[in-house]
């Protein structure tokens, strides 16, 4: 069985880029301080508690998807903006885009009984139609609880990326991402893996933050999930992020729906939050305003 090889949380986004180039994943090991990790835990696991499970086989009839983790969970935000993290995919993904994204947010809870995942390679999510030489997205897992074999900590099959298409993988190929909680996996969209099978008595709790091409359909529509009276608290750069922002030269201007004459036809996102649109967006900026008072 093949290993997955662990870097230190001080590692280089060189150092991380290396290894995934070889075996399209690495684990960083106490990722996370615990200070975040024990808020990521409070914020986030009433939300889960709360949640139903899987709707099928795929999704898990014993596994719990918590999602819009950006508006629900201060904690998961600083995650989603690791230096280390955005840094790596920065460099990752830059080759075939002008702006990378937050495509998804989640929290994944696989409960005691739930059976493994079917192997799958994330990059289906557009349906194999964006092409194999183009990386589309760099995953993340982050563990909130400690990742074994036995409660189903993510099954992967290293180097799969370089694989022919069409190619499954044999059961002496497959190794297991087994962490302590507080570290991190990263992994490309082109990389065989799935969900463990838990055979414990106890729940595997991780956090999935995925980044995609800026020009590419987010899985998570961030602009849902995280709506503008809620991005308008955000720094700038989660903002643009998750999708405030041009995606290229042409990609993802809006026109302010006034009266004729009364403005611009073509802005970028971020002018959203700048007042510099007068008459657009006045009830979102007092939204905001008392929101805040109140809590204050």
């Amino acid at each position: 069985m093949p290993e997955l090889r662990h870097l230190p949380a001080t590692a280089s986004a060189d150092e991380v880029l290396k290894v995934i180039a070889e075996d399209a994943a690495v684990i960083i090991d106490d990722a996370m301080s615990p200070d975040i990790l024990r808020r990521v835990r409070t914020e986030i696991m009433p939300f889960v508690e709360a949640t139903p499970p899987g709707r099928d086989q795929f999704t898990g009839h014993l596994t719990t998807r918590t999602g819009a983790l950006v508006a629900r969970s201060p904690a998961c935000r600083e995650l989603v903006m690791d230096k280390l993290v955005t840094g790596a995919t920065e460099a990752f993904l830059s080759p075939f885009c002008d702006r990378f994204q937050l495509h998804l947010t989640q929290v994944i809870r696989i409960k005691p009984g739930q059976p493994a995942q079917v192997l799958h390679r994330d990059r289906l999510a557009w349906g194999g139609f964006v092409q194999r030489s183009i990386e589309p997205q760099l995953n993340t897992i982050w563990a909130v609880t400690d990742f074994t074999k036995e409660n189903g900590a993510t099954r992967v099959v290293p180097g799969s990326h370089l694989w022919e298409e069409g190619r499954g993988a044999h059961e002496d190929e497959i190794t297991y991402a087994e962490m302590k909680a507080g570290s991190v996996i990263l992994y490309t969209g082109s990389v065989i893996h799935s969900g463990g099978a838990n055979v414990s008595d106890s729940d595997r709790v991780g956090i999935n933050i995925t980044y995609s091409l800026g020009w590419l359909r987010q899985e998570e529509n961030q602009y849902l999930s995280c709506p503008p009276e809620i991005a308008a608290t955000l720094p700038e750069e989660l903002q643009r992020l998750i999708g405030y922002s041009m995606g290229s030269y042409a990609l993802g201007y809006f026109t302010p729906p006034l009266p004729p004459g009364k403005g611009p036809e073509v802005v970028p996102p971020e002018t959203l939050f700048s007042g510099e649109v007068k008459g657009w967006g006045d009830d979102l900026y007092t939204k905001v305003s008392t929101r805040a008072a109140l809590k204050a």
